[in-house]
């Protein structure tokens, strides 16, 4: 049986302002190290399974989709999009 890991990925940018912005969030930017908070949150779940996890499905809004598409690559982690219809 494997767990299926579900990261949500949404939010307006208004919190963290000025790093944060409407269409860059804080999730996509990179506040502790080199990675993202997204990327953070994937790492941190990789170890956890030792095989008995699914990648990762990545809730969010349409307007973030492609930006976290491209950080799943560039950590060559599989996933997948789920996109939310309204936040």
């Amino acid at each position: 049986m494997l767990i299926q890991p579900v990261v949500l990925s949404g939010g307006s940018g208004t919190r963290l302002w000025p790093l944060s912005r409407e269409k860059y969030p804080k999730q996509l930017l990179p506040l502790i190290g080199d990675d993202s908070l997204l990327q953070a949150t994937v790492r941190r779940v990789e170890g956890l399974g030792l095989g008995t996890l699914a990648a990762p499905m990545v809730v969010c809004n349409e307007e973030y989709r492609f930006v976290i598409a491209e950080q799943l690559r560039l950590m060559g982690q599989p996933g997948s999009i789920v996109l939310e219809p309204t936040g």
